[in-house]
């Protein structure tokens, strides 16, 4: 008996495999003892900016005459990254980049620049999102962590994703998503598993940690429930395609207009001066002023914001105009973020095209909600927990269906142009393998000209 178990103990090399659980706990020990505390700081860092940004908002409705000081405010705000942030000025794009190939890291500034900058956006009425602060709040703070404990590039690339997931997870209250976020955003077609527990983690504890100071999230009902039916999925998956043109007009506009801007006005101080100006002239032109700031607050009752596309009244054109809005704001190099704005977007959209579909509109507008943002940002899985997680299970499967289906029609672009190609969705003629979406825009811009030129 001594000597078969001796041999079974040999078989099974039993002392390599405690030293290997022993060597995980202490790896599990360690990590938990880092992502914790630094989650809790970007946790802590994104109450503080939520709590800054409705201040900043409902200031701009007691003092309407701040709409005036836009060019002003994004002067000021571009002079201030020319001197001293433009190391950081890629923002998102920037840490995406540091996250593939480590280099320099991302320096710890870019998170009171952004901060600032994306305050003074709001309050002055610009129309930006907030997920591009939370991101460089938690990216910044992680790429310091992990130049104190001298980590190497594959515990930084890790570390940077956990502070993608508890930014994103805290600023929207949605750690499941900010999670899977953090991990399908890289790579179009890929996702980095291997920082799946600590960007879990780190996105549970920077949401706890902002519900802890008191923070909360918007909520948004569906208050007319459908069956989920076949014909209800597939009415999401022929809604999908309009939202995953839509996702692809926002990012294509943006990127084209920004790359315009930049090459009519070297100087970048002074596009948000004229980006300003286009704002002011397009309330006017326009005669409301319901598409500036996040689109969450309103200053009157009658105000749209989000919630009012999942009441029963339609807004057949606000989608569009929102995007306009946004477009010019954010490509004149005002600071936020698109997710917010594309939220608005696509819950709008979903609203204007519940009744041609004969769905609810808050149905729709749920979907829209998510769906848009899958197709710009080519994130359909973290896209539909977020629906899930804002809206229930109920609608799981529309929700997926609507995601997937978006994320395939909005092509090999993206509002993230450092996002790489690992998987193309499409077979693509001259697709450069693990091109980045910068890269394929430019390589698809040449393409068009040889066309013109031969012609």
């Amino acid at each position: 008996m001594p000597a078969t178990f001796r041999t079974l103990y040999d078989d099974m090399n039993m002392a390599a495999f405690v030293r290997d659980r022993r060597d995980h706990a202490a790896s599990v020990l360690r990590w938990g003892l880092i992502l914790v505390p630094m989650a809790a700081v970007v946790g802590t860092l994104c109450a503080a900016f939520l709590w800054s940004l409705d201040a900043a908002t409902r200031l701009r409705f007691v003092a309407p005459w701040l709409l005036y000081l836009l060019p002003i405010g994004g002067f000021a705000v571009g002079v201030l990254y020319h001197l001293t942030g433009r190391s950081v000025e890629a923002g998102n794009n920037l840490i995406v980049e540091q996250i593939h190939e480590p280099g320099g890291g991302v320096p710890l500034r870019m998170a009171p620049l952004i901060f600032v900058g994306t305050i003074v956006t709001h309050m002055f009425g610009g129309s930006a999102g907030r997920e591009g602060t939370a991101v460089q709040l938690g990216g910044s703070l992680a790429s310091g962590f992990g130049r104190a404990l001298r980590f190497g590039s594959d515990g930084t690339r890790v570390l940077l994703m956990t502070g993608i997931a508890a930014g994103f997870g805290a600023v929207f209250g949605t750690p499941i998503a900010g999670a899977v976020f953090a991990l399908e955003v890289l790579a179009i077609g890929r996702i980095e598993y291997r920082a799946l527990v600590p960007c879990l983690v780190a996105a549970l504890v920077g949401d706890w940690t902002c519900l802890g100071w008191g923070i909360h999230h918007g909520v948004y009902r569906i208050d007319m429930r459908v069956p989920v039916d076949a014909l209800l999925v597939a009415k999401a998956g022929i809604a999908g395609v309009t939202f995953g043109l839509v996702g692809l007009v926002f990012a294509e506009a943006n990127h084209a207009l920004g790359g315009w801007l930049k090459r009519i006005v070297p100087y970048g101080p002074l596009r948000p001066v004229i980006g300003g100006l286009a704002v002011i002239a397009l309330v006017y032109g326009f005669g409301t002023r319901d598409y500036l700031g996040l689109g969450t607050l309103a200053a009157t009752s009658d105000g749209l914001t989000i919630a009012s596309f999942f009441g029963p009244d339609t807004h057949p054109w606000s989608w569009a105009l929102k995007l306009l809005f946004t477009v010019v704001t954010l490509s004149a190099g005002f600071k936020g973020g698109e997710v917010t704005p594309l939220f608005f977007i696509g819950a709008a959209l979903g609203n204007a095209l519940a009744p041609m579909f004969g769905v609810p509109t808050g149905v729709f507008a749920a979907l829209g909600f998510v769906a848009v943002f899958a197709g710009a940002a080519n994130t359909p899985l973290a896209c539909t927990f977020m629906g899930i997680e804002l809206f229930g299970a109920t609608y799981a499967v529309p929700i997926a269906v609507a995601c997937f289906v978006a994320y395939l029609c909005s092509g090999h672009s993206g509002i993230y142009l450092s996002q790489r190609i690992a998987i193309p969705k499409v077979q693509a003629d001259g697709l450069i393998p693990d091109a980045t979406v910068r890269n394929t825009r430019a390589q698809r811009a040449a393409r068009r000209r040889e066309r013109i030129g031969s012609t």
